[in-house]
């Protein structure tokens, strides 16, 4: 039974390997929180290398993973595809599915950049759709967590027009930006756009509820993990270009600099 190696055993790595359990694969979890010493031994003998933690934590990991390795990058919040050049063979899954929709077998609509990912996950609860701009994907995934906190201050509520035109306002924006990194708009009519931006800009999504707390002065949990904020720290140092249209996203910029 061939192996598989998933860096992250959240909620969202469980879920993904979940499945790849069920399609007959012998999964090996590595929790980064938990564990230092066995990610040698995890990924020596896999067949392939699905990271899921957070993006901060996949970044230090990157030069530890065997780069001859077929690596499926499932984390969201990278804006490049700079850390994943050294690699080999890679690929990226995306889209709008939360990992408890995805354990209880409802539909949910994914991306992939690689057909081979399309066929590992293969399941009756899951729609692909695939593209080989593999730049607008990691864009698509970073950014709309960062407008997500935006939602959350907003407190845009679901099947309401405030929502529905905020989504829309940014899904021109994000056209923009993408066009201006290099990236292809048209990216945003697949599952890790438009479907992924409207999942996130809800109140199961933790960026939302990060940027919700803010407004109503409360504390966030510490172990909560919010991805737009690394998102945005890696926008404002320069990783991306962040063009004068981008009104929203230059707005978001400046109020965080009042942020704890």
């Amino acid at each position: 039974m061939p192996k598989i190696a998933v860096i992250g055993a959240g909620s969202y790595g469980t879920a993904l390997g979940g499945i790849l359990a069920e399609n007959g694969y012998d999964i090996d979890y590595y929790d980064p929180e938990k564990e230092k010493e066995r990610l040698k031994d995890i990924v020596d003998g896999a067949k392939a290398i699905l990271v899921s933690a957070p993006s901060d934590v996949v970044m230090k990991l990157l030069f530890h993973l065997p780069q001859d390795k077929f690596l499926i990058v499932a984390t969201k919040g990278f804006l490049s595809c700079k850390p994943f050049e050294e690699f080999s063979d890679w690929a990226i899954l995306s889209g709008a599915g939360f990992a408890d929709d995805i354990k209880n077998k409802k539909c949910v609509y994914l991306t992939a950049t690689n057909q081979r990912v399309i066929d590992l996950f293969k399941t009756e609860s899951i729609v692909f759709d695939q593209t080989n701009d593999k730049l607008g994907v990691l864009m698509c995934g970073a950014l709309k967590n960062v407008y997500a906190i935006r939602a959350g201050e907003l407190g845009l509520r679901p099947n309401t027009k405030r929502k529905e035109d905020y989504v829309s306002e940014v899904t021109d924006e994000m056209a923009v930006i993408l066009a201006e990194n290099g990236a292809k708009p048209s990216t945003l009519k697949l599952a890790c756009g438009v479907k992924d931006l409207y999942l996130t800009c809800g109140e199961n999504s933790r960026n939302y509820q990060f940027g919700k707390s803010r407004t109503n002065h409360e504390k966030v949990k510490n172990n909560m993990t919010v991805e737009g904020l690394a998102a945005l720290k890696r926008i404002k140092r320069g990783e991306i270009i962040v063009p004068d249209k981008a009104k929203i996203l230059q707005l978001i910029m400046e109020e965080s600099e009042e942020w704890d």
